[in-house]
């Protein structure tokens, strides 16, 4: 099954400093029927206004990661971590026994985020923060694991979860393959550019729910940058 939810069709709210879309049920906005992926809980597309940006509040027991599609987002939780993560890299916070942060746009210019939410298969473990650099050039042409909960992916930041981040960037008319396995399900959507998953077209932020297919088959139909989450 492919299900490709429209860019345009997303909840949403707007706060003036944030313009925020949300794929899945966050605060005000519920449905049903799009209440998560899996172990994806929540996967929100935020723009962030200059000098702007959310300020100090507490997680529990989620693992939240965030990736920086334009601009800059600047880090600082009680743990005494300070991190500023540029477009195309990626930070995550595993909140577990509680985390208290603050997000901020420092920048001059809007500052574009993916923010992922998955729900862990460790509770009450120590919280923690980590950030990494992921050049776009690295991963041209094929997906590279960016966050996993898997210790065999060395270079990828850890999680707690049954999880799975990835990214590529390809060409127009560029093929590439991802083996999402039996009982798993993904969930993809184009930061850039438009794409097809094994013939079903997706634009620009559109949403793509993938399950009961082993083997996907991603094909740009322009220049684009994916972004992949594999779940349980």
């Amino acid at each position: 099954m492919i299900e490709v939810r429209a860019f345009a069709e997303l909840g949403g709210a707007e706060h003036g400093w944030l313009n925020a879309r949300h794929h899945f049920s966050f605060a005000e906005y519920y449905d049903p029927q799009r209440m998560a992926w899996g172990d994806l809980r929540v996967w929100n597309d935020d723009e962030i206004a200059p000098h702007s940006g959310f300020p100090p509040h507490p997680h529990r027991d989620m693992e939240i990661i965030t990736y920086v599609r334009q601009g800059a987002i600047t880090h600082k939780d009680n743990l005494g971590n300070h991190g500023r993560t540029e477009a195309g890299d990626v930070q995550v916070m595993s909140a577990g026994t509680g985390i208290a942060h603050s997000e901020y746009n420092l920048e001059d210019d809007t500052t574009k985020i993916f923010q992922i939410w998955i729900t862990p298969n460790q509770f009450d473990s120590p919280p923690s923060w980590g950030a990494k650099p992921f050049p776009k050039g690295d991963r041209a042409g094929s997906f590279v694991t960016l966050a996993s909960g898997d210790s065999d992916d060395q270079d990828a930041l850890p999680i707690r979860a049954n999880a799975r981040v990835a990214a590529a960037t390809l060409k127009a008319g560029q093929t590439t393959e991802y083996v999402l396995g039996a009982k798993r399900k993904a969930y993809l959507v184009a930061s850039t550019g438009a794409f097809e998953v094994n013939g079903v077209a997706a634009q620009t932020r559109d949403g793509v729910a993938v399950r009961d297919i082993e083997v996907l088959h991603v094909t740009a139909t322009e220049d684009t940058e994916i972004v992949l989450v594999d779940v349980a």
